[in-house]
């Protein structure tokens, strides 16, 4: 997985594929992380699907997820401030 450090926080590549029957992390595709969300991708549901997904499985506050790019796609490039590569690598192992 492409895990890429900034001062402030990391960011990574994600998959999403809307209306799945349960969020979860689905696995990896390449250096992406693949999510399954059950938001539908329809005005926006998904991204804040998305968004809370990664705040509650992280346990930060939603407004420390943020999508950089991606916005009308399914991949995605999300920063998470104040989380270190490794605690993601962690976090994504054990769900893995």
């Amino acid at each position: 997985m492409d895990i890429q450090e900034h001062s402030d926080g990391t960011a990574i590549k994600v998959k999403i594929q809307p209306r799945a029957s349960r969020n979860r992390i689905a696995g990896k595709l390449g250096d992406t992380l693949k999510v399954t969300l059950t938001a539908p991708p329809v005005d926006g549901a998904a991204n804040a699907a998305c968004i809370e997904f990664f705040a509650s499985l992280l346990k930060i506050p939603k407004s420390r997820v943020e999508i950089l790019s991606g916005h009308t796609g399914r991949t995605k490039l999300i920063k998470f401030y104040g989380v270190t590569g490794d605690e993601l690598q962690h976090i994504f192992a054990a769900e893995d």
